[in-house]
């Protein structure tokens, strides 16, 4: 991992992500697991802490700088860590991840909007909150070339979605138990 003259874990993290380099992030993985479990702390939790407080220079976390290179095999290791927080905002723009994939998405030729499309699917797959507004007030919907008719599509079913799920939980419930509550409540 680091020594007195190698580069820092925050600094392999984010330039794994901007290389999408899957075996400098497997190894500095694995080296975290291994010192953590030498000073008998959690290496989940070590790794958290590492993923949601790494950030570059201008305030973007390792999710940014994925989403901004297109580093798709990376996020999507880094989305399998427990406890990664998946909507952090840079401090720039206040971008989450989700914005960062949309503009990456928008910089593609239309050729290639469908592996755009993957790597949107996967932040939304993995919790991103599509409603969250940057700081010019945007949602990531709304940064979406508008000629992307499918990536519109997929998040704004993903708003929808989101919207709807405590209704749909709730509906849930009280199928369950029916409108009042139990029925042992009743006599």
């Amino acid at each position: 991992m680091a020594d007195d003259q190698g580069a820092t874990p925050r600094e392999l993290l984010l330039e794994a992500c901007r290389r999408n380099n899957t075996e400098l992030l497997t190894e500095l993985l694995a080296d975290i697991t291994k010192t953590a479990s030498n000073k008998q702390q959690s290496p989940v939790d070590q790794i958290a802490k590492l993923l949601n407080n790494a950030t570059d220079g201008i305030g973007n976390y390792c999710l940014h700088i994925a989403a901004t290179y297109g580093s798709y095999e990376v996020l999507d290791m880094l989305l399998d860590q427990e406890g990664l927080e998946v909507d952090p905002r840079d401090r720039l723009e206040e971008d989450t991840p989700l914005h960062k994939s949309i503009r990456f998405v928008n910089g593609l030729s239309r050729e290639e909007w469908e592996n755009g499309k993957a790597f949107v699917e996967l932040l939304l797959d993995a919790g991103a909150d599509p409603r969250l507004r940057n700081k010019a007030k945007l949602k990531s919907f709304e940064l979406v070339d508008p000629r992307n008719i499918e990536l519109r599509s997929i998040l704004q079913r993903a708003e929808f979605t989101t919207m709807a799920g405590d209704d749909v939980v709730d509906k849930d419930a009280e199928d369950e138990d029916g409108p009042t509550g139990s029925a042992s409540d009743s006599e």
